[in-house]
């Protein structure tokens, strides 16, 4: 989608003397990734995001449903990076990553016009959607007070806490444990090489958006958003997809869902397996169908000799999730933030 952006002006003359802003091209990946390395490894002492998520996100799949702004210093060096995801209608991704190198002065006047322009971004994205307002949904470490402060100023309020877990796959984790009463758990239906059957696709669209219904700022998303973000991630494989069914005497329904995503190394190597989504329906809960959709994961993670399975779990989750995964091996590794703000359409 190509949105015409407000309050570019702003941003541009919002910066120090010398510097400019442009939306980033290709070639920029690389220091672009740099930076938000610098970014990751001060706030929380090692990086998180994969080089190929930078790309997907800049130049690859991912692309088409985020606009980007990136600062220069004077030498036209990468010291500022903001990015607004359209990621669901009222629901605009904000992430905005300043050079831990800069002085906090200068560091603040970047982040303060990166932030100005997310807000203008997100503006033009509700607008696209025919909506007069929408959440602008930032994140941030909980070991990153400078970020924090940044997003306050802008306007942000921290909301939400989430704990990010992870379990070592450990020997004997290759035998699939016995599912729960009832449960059957099995991948979607496929010829191999080949994309689902839209039947089970749409039978996950639907368990998730029903399951997560009433979780924590949840906005409903189309089919077709659905398969296109995640088929976007770098990480997406068909075969780390899974359907709970219960059966019993009223027949075989799904129940519960989960997506998982291969985590890889600096050179591209899967390592670990990501829990993208972990949704059981409301009817279902307390009958084993998550631990059965977990022990499913752990299994395959094994199968693959990959070394962990992580996930993240709201810190205030009204079904005890992070107990479920606490009992399954999952301790947290560290915690992250959402910060919220509204933009009006002008």
């Amino acid at each position: 989608m190509t949105v015409q952006l407000l309050d570019h002006d702003l941003t541009m003359t919002a910066l120090p003397t010398g510097w400019r802003a442009e939306t980033p091209g290709p070639d920029d990946v690389a220091a672009l990734h740099a930076l938000r390395e610098r970014h990751e490894v001060a706030a929380r002492g090692a990086p998180s995001a994969g080089a190929d998520a930078t790309d997907a996100e800049v130049a690859g799949d991912g692309a088409a449903s985020r606009e980007h702004l990136v600062v220069r210093d004077a030498t036209g060096a990468a010291r500022g990076w903001a990015t607004a995801h359209d990621r669901a209608a009222g629901r605009v991704l904000v992430a905005v990553v300043v050079d831990p190198e800069l002085d906090d002065a200068v560091g603040d006047q970047v982040a303060g016009a990166l932030f100005t322009w997310a807000q203008g971004a997100g503006a033009a994205l509700a607008r696209a959607r025919g909506l007069a307002r929408t959440q602008l949904d930032c994140g941030a470490f909980e070991a990153d007070p400078r970020h924090q402060r940044r997003l306050a100023a802008a306007g942000y309020r921290h909301v939400r806490t989430w704990w990010q877990m992870r379990r070592p796959v450990a020997a004997g984790d290759e035998v699939p444990a016995p599912t729960g009463p009832g449960v059957a758990v099995r991948r979607l239906e496929r010829t191999e090489g080949a994309m689902p059957g839209e039947r089970d696709l749409v039978a996950v669209h639907d368990v998730l958006e029903e399951a997560f219904a009433d979780h924590f700022n949840h906005h409903e998303e189309t089919f077709d958003e659905f398969l296109a973000r995640l088929r976007a991630d770098p990480g997406h494989r068909w075969d780390h997809w899974w359907l709970a069914e219960l059966v019993d005497e009223a027949g075989t329904r799904p129940v519960g869902v989960l997506v998982a995503s291969a985590s890889t190394d600096a050179d591209g190597r899967a390592v670990g397996s990501y829990v993208e989504y972990l949704g059981v329906l409301r009817t279902a809960r307390g009958r084993g169908v998550a631990r059965s959709l977990l022990d499913a994961v752990v299994t395959d993670a094994a199968v693959r000799g990959r070394g962990h399975v992580a996930l993240e779990v709201d810190a205030d989750s009204p079904t005890g999730a992070a107990d479920l995964y606490a009992s399954c091996g999952f301790t947290t590794s560290y915690a992250t933030q959402s910060w919220h703000r509204y933009a009006d359409v002008p």
